[in-house]
């Protein structure tokens, strides 16, 4: 199981990384893998202000759809456009080009809430 040091996460199962004010978010290695095969993820907040832990898109895969939760309050700023054409590209690349959306942060506070990777491993029991 993939799980770099370099990003935080949520029991959620979302992963977070920081540049400046400006986070990317998208699931983890264990979600995608949890999910199996997904066909689609919609996004319709985009533009919209929303608060930590507040539904932000959906994930559908073969068997299920999962809600996904914004881990950092903020204005949601771009979605990942690709994934319309190609959902797929989640389970291929979670932490690369399989990225969801990129959230203005207006809480930075928020940031130290998050687990770590090694939380994060205990979490799910990796």
């Amino acid at each position: 199981m993939n799980i770099p040091t370099n990003l935080k996460y949520t029991k959620d199962h979302e992963w977070i990384s920081m540049d400046g004010n400006i986070a990317t978010i998208g699931i983890t290695d264990f979600a995608q893998s949890e999910l199996g095969d997904i066909v689609y993820v919609e996004v319709e907040t985009l533009d919209q202000n929303l608060d930590k832990d507040e539904v932000f898109g959906t994930v559908e895969a073969v068997k299920t759809v999962s809600d996904l939760f914004l881990p950092l309050s903020g204005e949601i700023i771009e979605f990942n456009e690709d994934l319309e054409r190609n959902p797929e590209t989640v389970n291929s690349d979670p932490y690369g080009k399989g990225w969801m959306v990129k959230v203005k942060v207006s809480d930075a506070s928020q940031w130290g809430e998050l687990l770590d990777s090694e939380a994060y491993a205990k979490l799910i029991g990796a």
